[in-house]
């Protein structure tokens, strides 16, 4: 068609054309009227165009235009119509060969029973053909109406096999997968099921299997099977860790798993087929090469050397057609395990000999079966009886006879029920009170193999512990109930378990919300109207319910009524806490008001301190100037003195004196109190330091005819401390000699050196010192003469012991009432720091 409208477009065009000619020509052959007169039909023509006008000449050319058209279509027309008619006849036998070859072709295609799903590429729309029945279940409605129910696989294949073939045709139309599949359909139908891309399209063939073929198909599935399963077999073997092997009937190996290899120590199976290397030695493989011969059988727990180790196999071998086949389970443990349980139930023997309750285990014929000596002995029967296994029945008639079962007016029946431990699943326990007056506790625990276990406990002496345990505790009960203290018990889960009645008193507590054993915090809420201190409840908290720090803890808890009390806790070895309260409130006022008293006397004390200090510089000063006036008039450049006032002038001098060294005496000890004195250190020499002391003394030695004794040891060179201190100590303590002394009397001071102190001992031959009064010799202006001639402040021992304890040494007064007095001092030999005033 389109090309009869080419045809037909070229002729209008040419008429156009030819027109245009004309009109053209007319035109010249008017302009050149020599041509218009030699011929009549260009002058026809050119008159005619002459004659026309413009429009006129339009109509003519498009009439001529469409006329040529028309014959020139219809010519065209005639010719496509003939070529039409010739190609529609060549189709025509085309169609009918290929309709032809297609009819003789899907002969042959179906000339068996089978259907063809074909899929265009690009159009999911499958075709079906073929016989459907071959497949869908007659359900009546015929299976050629609905040939599409061949692709739902589930309808006539089985769930397994359906998801197979879904997967394979997924695979096809995706991405071309060709596949061959062997199914059986749920009416038992063998098929073929193959899938191909042929020609851009996806074609599945699904054809009944019959004759050679389907047998050909069941063998291929059969021997696919069998070679599955061999190979799984094999690879079993392969992987197993026990030795597997097989021989063939001349004794050969022909197969050897890993384990086998690494047991013969083979570089791999094929090197121990190869090698045919033997696990077993040459007398072990004799006998199970004739227990194989005999009874095609062997099983043996045999010992092998492995890699150097001797271990046990348990060997199993077969005889099998063409051959044998073996394996070997490493038994080592299970026979180490074997010897340790033999090992065990021994020792769990003589365990149970040694134990002290009576054992007797019946077995599931009811005859004894093991006993232990206790048992024996608890109920005093004869060691060859026992040994003759006896029933149970047998065992209690005897001990009923000689009065060892507790009396039961109905025996059989008592015994029946005892028995029924053979039936039981659980194990039961009772008490038998026999005539001799023993409680025995008796329990039967079935056992898994049948038979009973009795456990026989003499429990006499324990019942009658009970007894007085119980005693004990109403006892303690009512010790703890009629304490003064309030006494708490909480548990580690800090819950109140024991509580008096002292503790509902002290915190106004109900003695029945304390029986439902609150926990501490609940107590702690019911304490806080009386005592509401966080800091306090959270120490008694941790006490009672803290785990790893168990310890004591003491608090004084100053309640809101007024009440001081004493509160402690006190770790118990069970995991509880006992908690009391003591009331204190007489002791803490008693305590306050002596506290107050003691700083008051202290107090009295440093201003006592600092009186002395005060008036001791006051009264200096003057008597410094006493002393230097006595000195300037007793000097002869200020004239001449009577004997009266030279008399005079010396008791003023002797005073003076006196009284100035009691003044710094009492500023030394002033000093010392207050820390404030330093040792002026430097080494000793003694024998110097004993002449200085005995210097101040000699008037006195020479008025009451008392010697002095000096017993010095020549070894001692010296010591390391403040010369004119010690000195000061000397001097003090022979004064003090020399004045309780009488007349006449002999005074000793022996030094002597003992370790690294060197000892001064200065002993008088006075009345002693009153043990009432010993302790107070030390202290200031405590003077007592003992009915001697001495005199004074009572500050020399005092000042004696401040500078030996400033040194780092002590003083000791030995005394006897009417025997003397010794005092002995000790200093350090070498001080090396220098020390500061004695706390």
């Amino acid at each position: 068609m389109s090309d009869v409208l080419g045809s037909m477009r070229r002729a209008c065009l040419s008429c156009t054309s030819l027109v245009r000619g004309l009109a053209g020509a007319g035109l010249l052959t008017a302009s050149t009227p020599v041509w218009a007169a030699d011929d009549p039909i260009v002058a026809l023509t050119s008159q005619v165009i002459t004659d026309l006008n413009r429009h006129e000449l339009v109509t003519m050319a498009m009439a001529v235009s469409v006329l040529g058209f028309s014959v020139v279509s219809a010519i065209l027309l005639m010719r496509t119509r003939q070529r039409a008619s010739t190609q529609e006849a060549r189709l025509r036998a085309e169609v009918q060969s290929l309709q032809a070859e297609s009819d003789r072709l899907r002969a042959l295609l179906f000339v068996e029973p089978q259907v063809l799903i074909s899929w265009p590429a690009g159009d999911n729309r499958p075709q079906i053909s073929g016989d459907t029945a071959l497949l869908l279940p007659h359900d009546g409605h015929g299976a050629s109406a609905q040939p599409q129910r061949v692709l739902a696989f589930g309808t006539w294949l089985p769930p397994e096999p359906a998801l197979q073939m879904d997967h394979a045709v997924d695979a096809l139309l995706d991405k071309g997968e060709s596949f061959l599949l062997h199914l059986t359909t749920s009416t038992g139908r063998s098929i073929e099921a193959m899938g191909r891309a042929i020609g851009g399209q996806a074609i599945l063939r699904i054809r009944d299997l019959s004759g050679v073929r389907r047998e050909l198909a069941d063998m291929a599935r059969r021997f696919k099977a069998l070679h599955d399963e061999t190979e799984m077999l094999r690879g079993f073997a392969e992987a197993a860790p026990w030795p597997i092997w097989t021989r063939r009937a001349s004794g050969e190996l022909n197969f050897a798993n890993a384990a086998y290899a690494r047991a013969t120590d083979a570089a791999s199976p094929a090197d121990a087929v190869s090698r045919n290397l033997e696990l077993l030695d040459s007398n072990d493989r004799g006998n199970l090469a004739r227990a194989l011969g005999d009874k095609a059988e062997f099983a043996a727990r045999l010992p092998v050397v492995v890699r150097g180790e001797r271990r046990y196999f348990d060997v199993r071998a077969l005889r099998l057609a063409g051959g044998s086949a073996g394996m070997a389970v490493d038994s080592s443990e299970a026979a180490a395990l074997g010897a340790a349980l033999v090992r065990m139930a021994d020792a769990h023997r003589r365990t149970l000999d040694q134990l002290s309750s009576g054992v007797a285990v019946f077995d599931a014929q009811r005859r004894l079966a093991f006993y232990n000596d206790s048992y024996r002995k608890l109920w005093d029967l004869d060691r060859g009886f026992l040994d003759s296994h006896p029933d149970d029945s047998s065992v209690l008639d005897r001990l009923r006879a000689a009065r060892k079962l507790p009396e039961e007016r109905d025996f059989k029946e008592w015994k029946n029920k005892l028995h029924e431990a053979y039936r039981a699943v659980e194990a039961e326990k009772a008490i038998w009170y026999l005539p001799d007056g023993r409680a025995i506790s008796i329990v039967t625990t079935p056992n898994q193999e049948g038979g009973v276990t009795y456990l026989f406990d003499d429990v006499t002496e324990s019942l009658d512990l009970q007894r007085r345990y119980g005693g004990l505790i109403d006892v303690q009960r009512e010790t703890l109930d009629n304490l003064s203290e309030a006494v708490a018990v909480f548990g580690s889960n800090g819950c109140a378990q024991l509580f008096n009645p002292a503790f509902t008193r002290m915190w106004n507590l109900s003695a029945e919300a304390l029986a439902t054993r609150p926990h501490i915090e609940t107590v702690e809420e019911w304490c806080r109207p009386l005592f509401d201190d966080a800091v306090s409840w959270q120490a008694l908290r941790s006490a009672i319910t803290g785990i790893d720090d168990r310890r004591n803890v003491l608090l004084k808890l100053e309640r809101r009524d007024g009440t001081v009390l004493s509160c402690k806790t006190m770790p118990l070895p069970d995991g509880a806490t006992m908690l009391t309260f003591q009331d204190i409130t007489d002791t803490e006022n008693v305590e306050r008001a002596l506290r107050e008293r003691n700083e008051a006397l202290e107090t009295a004390d440093r201003i006592k301190i600092d009186f002395v200090h005060h008036v001791s510089y006051e009264l200096r000063s003057p008597l410094t100037t006493i002393i230097g006036f006595a000195h300037f008039l007793s000097d002869p450049s200020t004239g001449p003195l009577t004997g009266k006032q030279a008399e005079y002038l010396a008791y003023i001098t002797t005073s003076t004196n006196a009284l100035l060294a009691i003044i710094n005496n009492i500023l030394d000890l002033a000093s010392i109190d207050a820390g404030a004195m330093t040792l002026n250190l430097g080494p000793i020499h003694i024998g110097r330091a004993i002449e200085a002391a005995t210097e101040g003394i000699q008037d006195r030695l020479a008025r009451d005819q008392i010697t002095l004794d000096i017993d010095l040891d020549p070894s001692i060179e010296g010591f390391v401390g403040d010369e004119r201190r010690v000195v000061q100590v000397l001097y003090n303590l022979l004064a003090n000699a020399v004045g309780f002394s009488p007349q006449q009397a002999v005074v000793k001071l022996a030094v002597r050196k003992a370790g690294n102190r060197v000892v001064f001992s200065v002993t008088d031959a006075g009345p002693g010192i009153d043990p009432a009064l010993k302790d107070k010799v030390f202290d200031w202006f405590e003077s007592h003469s003992q009915g001697s001639r001495h005199r004074g402040p009572g500050l020399g021992l005092a000042l004696v012991r401040s500078f030996v304890e400033l040194h780092g040494g002590k003083v000791q007064v030995d005394s006897v009432v009417g025997r003397g007095t010794t005092v002995i001092c000790e200093f350090p030999i070498d001080q090396t720091a220098q020390r500061n005033a004695a706390e």
